[in-house]
């Protein structure tokens, strides 16, 4: 006899909150508040992906910010138990320890949560980690908003008080705001080293500045053991894992304020160790090259954005989840060159070393949540440690994921991270807002 296990369904708790959101332009959203009643401030960012709300939430490179989901139901599949282990013994639907975000923005919350590995709620998994949530706002005129002016600072005040909120408090709280030029660093980054893997096995050290679960399972995937260290730790501590590779990770904010990892980067260029720059790794590569980099107006958020790779002109759907990018214009003297750019707006989403094996990606190769289309990029960082170069990249056909059929570029693209023309700057952006 097979027996069927029963799936769980589970119905919020922590909802019907007094709510609120203020933006650095003086526009207020009304909703209803859950999870864990308090009062916040950061940047407001949006991210376009339609699932993995659990992966996204747990991404360290959020840190800092409040986060508004553009797909309208959240929440219906529940949270996942942290105790299901993946086979290298990481959480298998977590990036990170905790969850990241200072808050979260969504059009609607699902009243009851079902699936068959459904432990809670995203309203009790939030108040548990004394994250405030707010929904029933106008998400798709906030983050209309986001995109024509770009993204700013706001606050969010969810209280169970049964007083109103009132314009003083949203004031205080978007003031206590801030994002620009912190160094969330200490926040994300190990501060010790930890190994992951057999010791038996070659290794590879990851510089965490803020590293994702899936980056360490996907360099363990390719047939190595991990040694993760703080984002501050030296050349030399590095080279005492005598490593076949460094992989410089993820994480949130400016670059420019990750000085220590920047230095240790150049060193890792001059001495032509093997290295793979991931996101924030990407920007810090360039900068330790010479180049320059700049925030973007709204960033790269999403499951879904389009990347051209040069060597063979084929088109990926990447994960992305960045507010910085490098300005190519700077990378004449550096020593890279691009290797992917942006359908959508031709930002610099790649770089490679002309001579020497460093590459880098400003997309998420490993996805979670996402499309897999690029896991290729970790089975080419092997080849290089292999071979010692990075001039002849290895076909993308080498993974064990379906890729999508070659694609010519369009000519015809948006803009996107450019400023709008006046006459995008309509009425409506402002609907479902009071200002």
């Amino acid at each position: 006899m097979v027996r069927v296990q029963k799936i769980p369904t589970l119905q919020q708790t922590y909802t019907g909150y007094k709510a609120k959101l203020i933006l650095e332009d003086g526009s207020v959203f009304d909703g209803i508040g859950f999870g864990y009643p308090s009062e916040i401030g950061g940047e407001v960012v949006f991210n376009t992906g339609m699932v993995g709300y659990t992966e996204t939430l747990t991404d360290p490179s959020y840190r800092g910010q409040i986060l508004c989901m553009t797909y309208p139901l959240i929440g219906n599949y529940g949270v996942p138990s942290f105790d299901i282990k993946d086979e290298y013994g990481l959480p298998k639907f977590f990036e990170s320890d905790k969850i990241q975000v200072k808050a979260l923005l969504i059009h609607d919350l699902s009243d009851i949560a079902s699936h068959w590995s459904c432990a809670k709620t995203l309203d009790q998994w939030l108040y548990e980690e004394r994250v405030p949530g707010i929904y029933g706002i106008d998400t798709r005129a906030l983050t209309k908003k986001l995109r024509v002016k770009g993204v700013m600072m706001g606050a969010v005040v969810v209280s169970k008080e049964e007083r109103e909120i009132t314009d003083l408090q949203l004031k205080e709280a978007l003031a206590s705001a801030r994002y620009e030029g912190l160094n969330f660093m200490p926040e994300v980054s190990t501060d010790r080293p930890q190994e992951y893997g057999d010791k038996d096995k070659d290794c590879i050290v990851v510089l965490d500045t803020g590293v994702k679960y899936s980056i360490i399972r996907n360099i363990m995937r390719t047939g190595y053991r991990v040694v993760r260290l703080p984002w501050d730790a030296t050349h030399e501590q590095i080279m005492s894992y005598n490593p076949k590779g460094v992989v410089i990770s993820n994480g949130p904010g400016d670059p420019k304020v990750c000085m220590p990892t920047i230095k240790t980067a150049s060193k890792l260029i001059k001495e032509s160790t093997p290295t793979l720059g991931i996101c924030l790794g990407n920007q810090i590569l360039a900068l330790a090259g010479g180049a320059d980099t700049y925030k973007l107006k709204f960033g790269h958020r999403g499951q879904n954005k389009p990347c051209i790779d040069r060597h063979s002109n084929q088109v990926y759907v990447t994960s992305q989840n960045h507010g910085y990018g490098i300005d190519p214009k700077t990378l004449g003297k550096s020593g890279f060159k691009i290797w992917f750019e942006n359908a959508d707006d031709d930002t610099v989403e790649g770089i490679e070393h002309k001579s020497k094996p460093i590459i880098a990606v400003q997309f998420h190769p490993e996805a979670s949540p996402g499309p897999y289309d690029c896991m290729y990029v970790f089975d080419r960082f092997k080849e290089i440690i292999v071979n010692g170069t990075s001039k002849k990249p290895t076909s993308s056909s080498s993974s064990e994921q379906k890729l999508p059929r070659k694609s010519t570029r369009t000519t015809v693209k948006k803009k996107t991270n450019k400023p709008l023309k006046k006459s995008a700057k309509k009425k409506g952006v402002k609907k479902g807002a009071k200002g």
